[in-house]
């Protein structure tokens, strides 16, 4: 932890228990700690220093890696814009994840963040790709039924078998949790660009992480920053996001989904406002949909991938998806207000058009948002979806989407309704000419 001329301050990562302080020495190894790596960790649970904890053999390594690894350079780099499909509605079709993106999670305390992680670990997959996808799952500072009930989950669905499990529990020291997430990267990256797979690295809890960044910083009597978090927070977290990517030439790819819950759910707490800064968007779990027993609970209209426009469209999704992705948007935004209106003016006072988006809204949170922890929705069934629910709109409200993909997944216009509609609209430019002569 520290070194003064010929002494080294060295903080021992189990306890001290049975060291006889007279016999006891140490030795430096003259290299930073290192992780055997080798294809045959897939399908294994390792403890946070790279460790077998299911009972399995020891690995016998192919290579011995540098947990920090290396900056990729930023010349090398491709840019991410190959679609990746988690089964998760919101995420698929509002808020796309694409190949080599980090995108974070913003949970809070109680929220069903790991329900979320297990299910995008169970239902991820690289489409109309015939190279190998995995998922390195990196659990930090989680208790032991926690631990349980994700060896048990990815054991049930089978999920295990694409799968390298990196679990550090709560009773573990502070030390070796910063260390875990730098273990489950080393082996992402082998897995990756040795052995040309699609990686997706989910990490949770980013904040248990973080609180042991402190907790060590404190010991090290450095100089805090915001909230007593060390000063360069924001460059070790960069440290670790920036390990996603792909790179030129290489086949394989590294995705990142970190979850973290924001501490009494404050948005600007330093952890999610730094994670914000460095990755490129965020999905937020709302606590007002779960109480309404909306799962998974995602709120739409805060999150954001800002990588999602060059994953979708004809030959990665489908022709559709860009305009109704747009549309949903506008539409749940008018039926949130039209919601707040009824709250506020009774529901009598809204228009016809406004009674329309709040019933939309509804429907959307329902059966669009409220899929389930075990629906696996592929990308068509998460758009026909989409139409369905826009269906429900008068089609002159479709105004983000072109004429000829509304006729093609709507049908053809109704000639009597448009002809009702343009008189319903002339009556009405009728009686507001009539209130001015009258007001004249």
């Amino acid at each position: 932890m520290e070194i003064d001329q010929d002494r080294a301050l060295v903080q021992v990562y189990e306890g001290t228990s049975g060291i006889n302080l007279k016999g006891t020495s140490s030795r430096f190894l003259g290299k930073p700690l290192e992780l055997g790596v080798s294809e045959a960790m897939i399908g294994r649970v390792f403890d946070g220093l790279g460790q077998p904890i299911d009972g399995g053999p020891e690995i016998i390594p192919e290579e011995l890696r540098d947990i920090n690894g290396t900056p990729m350079n930023p010349v090398s780099r491709n840019y991410p814009d190959e679609f990746i499909q988690t089964g998760v509605s919101v995420i698929d079709g509002l808020n796309t994840l694409v190949r080599g993106q980090k995108l974070p999670i913003f949970s809070a305390s109680g929220m069903p963040h790991n329900n979320l992680a297990a299910q995008i670990a169970r239902q991820a997959k690289v489409l109309g790709q015939d190279s190998k996808f995995a998922i390195v799952f990196a659990a930090l500072g989680i208790t032991f039924e926690e631990s349980q009930y994700f060896i048990d989950d990815f054991n049930e669905h089978g999920s295990i078998d694409q799968s390298v499990l990196f679990i550090n529990l709560a009773n573990d020291p502070a030390i070796e949790r910063i260390s875990t997430p730098k273990m489950a990267l080393t082996c992402a990256e082998y897995l990756a660009f040795e052995k040309g797979m699609h990686v997706l690295v989910i990490m949770t809890d980013m904040t248990n992480y973080a609180e042991a960044l402190r907790e060590v910083s404190a010991a090290r009597k450095e100089v805090p920053g915001r909230r007593g978090y060390p000063g360069y927070l924001y460059t070790d977290l960069a440290g670790i996001y920036e390990r996603a990517g792909r790179i030129k030439g290489r086949e394989g790819s590294i995705t990142q989904i970190p979850i973290l819950t924001m501490p009494e759910d404050d948005i600007t707490h330093p952890i999610p406002d730094l994670t914000g800064y460095i990755t490129e968007g965020q999905i937020i779990i709302s606590r007002e949909l779960h109480k309404a027993s909306i799962a998974p609970p995602l709120d739409v209209t805060p999150s954001l991938s800002r990588l999602k426009d060059k994953g979708i469209g004809e030959g990665k999704t489908r022709e559709d998806h860009a305009n109704t992705m747009n549309q949903i948007y506008a539409a749940y935004t008018s039926g949130i207000q039209s919601r707040e209106l009824a709250t506020i003016l009774g529901e009598s006072a809204l228009s016809d058009t406004d009674k329309a988006f709040m019933r939309f809204a509804d429907e959307f949170e329902k059966r669009y948002v409220g899929q389930g922890f075990y629906t696996n929705r592929s990308i068509t069934e998460t758009l026909d979806l989409g139409w369905e629910l826009l269906a429900m709109l008068p089609r002159y409200e479709l105004k983000r989407i072109d004429d000829k993909l509304i006729d093609k997944y709507l049908g053809p216009a109704d000639s009597k309704a448009n002809e009702e509609v343009v008189e319903e609209l002339e009556v009405i430019e009728e009686d507001l000419v009539i209130e001015d002569e009258e007001e004249r």
